[in-house]
């Protein structure tokens, strides 16, 4: 079993101010002009139920659908919850492995078809339904959350998490198939799991939540559990307030470094807005997001880094008015490149920082959310932003070669 701590925060006290001038530091040590960067369509799928097409029921309510993409050495791994399938294909779309619950509607279908087995084709007996997560180590072998069957759900003593998901591993040509529980193989089940992650070192990284943060078990390349750390709302660092209005925070997302044994927090912070003439609490009011670093071995949060917020101005009534909004955590690098992103109107704007160095880079990916209907994506350890969008008629896959960007940037 591993290592159960409680998190200790180092002391030394956080401020608005210091925030401020962290960020004003960040912004004149290398922000480049939100430029556009073309994406390149790598391939196209099919809507349909066979086995190299993606199954939708219904398009115009697809917010919800279990999908999931990612992306690793060039080889695309596709989810498709709903037909209970998961796909490796090449950068042309060629579809190099099929793994399909036994029960799915794709093994009916193929089945039926009275086609012999083709050896890209690997059935999967558990019964569980896919979420759309899923992560791949070097090896080609793919990891992906799954629901667990209503009547196998527990419940901790006081009733404040439900212990609902597992993660099925799979080898690369199907010969070995387990899942993966709090413990290593085997195991009970986690917590709603928001998220998976790989690192460098082929160690899995469960990311669940809690009911006042999150829990993060971290994995040994043999399964078997090295480390889980509770993250406490409580826990996290706290900035001071103007005025001393109340501060709070939510935790956004957790991400573990793909070289060390640290996790990155993106926290918000928000403060309650009052009524200047009835003096009644009437909403929130966005203060800043901070990226924590935090080092498990020594058991404590490091410097954290402000994130500068995506910012939009609208005028009205002949008055410009202009709102900051936190950007999401989107994912990191192996070399400590950290991606934020964020949908605006005509597609998406990606920030990348390097705190240790203090760069900042802003691109702007356009997009029509028009024909879009569902989108999904991921940040390779090299840096290349992988999506899946669904259109109206179809399926595609493409890619936005920030890795090159990174790399020309540094070069100058």
């Amino acid at each position: 079993m591993g290592d159960l701590f409680k998190i200790r925060i180092m002391k030394k006290s956080f401020c608005v101010s210091s925030f401020l001038l962290a960020a004003m530091l960040l912004v004149s040590c290398g922000v480049s002009r939100i430029q556009t960067i073309s994406e390149e369509e790598l391939f196209k799928i099919p809507y349909g139920n066979f086995e190299e097409q993606i199954s939708v029921t219904d398009l115009n309510g697809v917010g919800d659908c279990r999908f999931g993409i990612a992306m690793q050495d060039g080889f695309f791994y596709l989810i498709n919850g709903e037909s209970k399938k998961i796909m490796e294909l090449n950068s042309y779309g060629d579809l190099l492995s099929l793994y399909y619950n036994e029960d799915s509607q794709t093994a009916k279908l193929i089945e039926k078809s009275n086609r012999k087995a083709l050896s890209v084709h690997h059935v999967i007996a558990y019964p569980f339904d896919y979420t759309g997560k899923l992560a791949i180590d070097s090896q080609k072998n793919v990891y992906t959350v799954c629901s667990i069957p209503v009547d196998r759900q527990e419940q901790n003593e006081d009733a404040t998490m439900l212990y609902c998901n597992t993660v099925l591993r799979i080898s690369r040509d199907g010969s070995s198939v387990d899942y993966i529980g709090q413990q290593g193989p085997g195991g009970t089940p986690f917590p709603y799991i928001k998220n998976l992650y790989i690192t460098q070192k082929d160690e899995l990284v469960v990311v669940s939540t809690s009911s006042d943060g999150a829990v993060v078990y971290w994995f040994a390349s043999d399964g078997f559990l090295k480390y889980m750390i509770p993250i406490s709302l409580k826990s996290v660092p706290q900035i001071q307030g103007k005025e001393n209005n109340e501060i709070f925070c939510t935790i956004d997302n957790v991400i573990p470094d793909l070289q060390n044994y640290c996790l990155y927090l993106k926290v918000d912070y928000y403060t309650t807005f009052l009524d200047e003439e009835s003096k009644v609490q009437s909403g929130i009011n966005y203060v800043q997001t901070v990226l924590y670093p935090l080092d498990i071995s020594m058991q404590r949060y490091g410097e954290g880094t402000v994130v500068p917020p995506y910012e939009e101005s609208i005028v009205v009534d002949y008055s410009r008015l202009t709102y900051k909004i936190p950007y999401d955590f989107l994912g990191v690098t192996k070399n400590g490149w950290h991606f934020f992103i964020i949908k605006t109107d005509d597609g998406f704007n990606v920030e990348m920082i390097q705190p240790d160095t203090q760069k900042i880079l802003r691109r702007h990916f356009t997009a029509d959310h028009n024909q879009i209907m569902f989108d999904t994506m991921t940040v390779s350890a090299d840096g290349i932003i992988t999506a899946l969008y669904l259109d109206k008629e179809i399926a595609r896959v493409v890619w936005y070669r920030t890795d090159n960007l990174i790399a020309s940037f540094l070069k100058k």
